[in-house]
C-alpha cells in the first residue's frame, strides 16, 4: 500500500492551542504510538480530505520537522453543522506490532438473488480488524455473487488470512430479501389458509 504523505507543523498542546489553529484555517492533530511519545502539530484540512472523505484505508506518512512516521488515521472528530474536521488523531505504525483499525467493505459483484428480482440490503459497510501494518489493505472485497433471495453474508464466509475480524462469526454484512410483491402474495396465501381452517 502507497502511503499519502503530509507536511505537519508543530503546536502548542491545550484546548486554546486548538482554537487559534482553527482560527487560522488550519485543523489540530495529535501523533501518538507505544514507542512514541505524543507529539501536537497542525496540517491543512486540504491535505486531510484524501484520508477522511474516503471510503479506502490508507497509510500516512507525517513529517513533523526531520522527523516522519508512518501512521493511520485513528479518529477524527467533525463539526456537529458543517461536517468539517476538527481534531484528528494518527496512531503512528510499528514493524511486528497489530494495529486495531476499521477497514471499509468492497461488495463486489450482483448477487444471485438480484438476479431474480431480490433486493439487496447491506447492514455493514465497514469492519474492525487487527493486522501487521504489512498487511493492512485499503478495503475488503466481499463477492456477493453467489448469495440468493433469503440468504445472508457473515463475517464467517471472508476469507482474509492476514487479518482477524473483531467482530462475532454470525454478524451478517449484507442479505437479499424478498421482492416485497412476493412477500404480499405469501401473506396473502397465508391469510386464505387461516381463513379456510376457521370454516373447517
Amino acid at each position: 500500500m502507497n502511503a499519502i504523505s503530509i507536511t505537519a507543523e508543530a503546536r502548542a498542546p491545550g484546548k486554546a492551542a486548538a482554537r487559534a489553529v482553527r482560527r487560522q484555517g488550519n485543523v489540530p492533530c495529535v501523533l501518538y504510538g507505544h514507542h512514541v511519545a505524543a507529539r501536537c502539530f497542525t496540517t491543512s484540512e486540504r491535505s486531510l480530505k484524501p484520508l477522511i472523505f474516503t471510503n479506502r484505508t490508507h497509510i500516512v506518512n507525517v513529517s513533523l520537522g526531520k522527523d516522519s512516521w508512518d501512521c493511520i488515521v485513528k479518529d477524527v472528530a467533525y463539526h456537529p453543522v458543517t461536517d468539517r474536521p476538527m481534531h484528528v488523531d494518527f496512531q503512528v505504525l510499528q514493524a511486528g506490532e497489530k494495529v486495531t483499525l476499521s477497514v471499509p467493505l468492497n461488495f463486489v459483484g450482483v448477487s444471485a438473488g438480484q438476479t431474480q428480482g431480490g433486493l439487496p440490503s447491506y447492514i455493514l459497510n465497514e469492519l474492525a480488524v487487527s493486522c501487521f501494518p504489512r498487511d493492512i489493505p485499503t478495503q475488503i472485497d466481499v463477492d456477493i455473487s453467489q448469495v440468493g433471495i433469503g440468504q445472508s453474508l457473515h463475517v464467517r464466509d471472508l476469507d482474509e488470512e492476514t487479518l482477524e475480524f473483531l467482530a462475532p462469526e454470525d454478524q451478517i454484512l449484507m442479505t437479499v430479501e424478498a421482492p416485497r410483491a412476493a412477500e404480499a402474495e405469501v401473506e396473502e396465501g397465508e391469510e386464505e389458509i387461516e381463513e379456510e381452517e376457521e370454516y373447517e
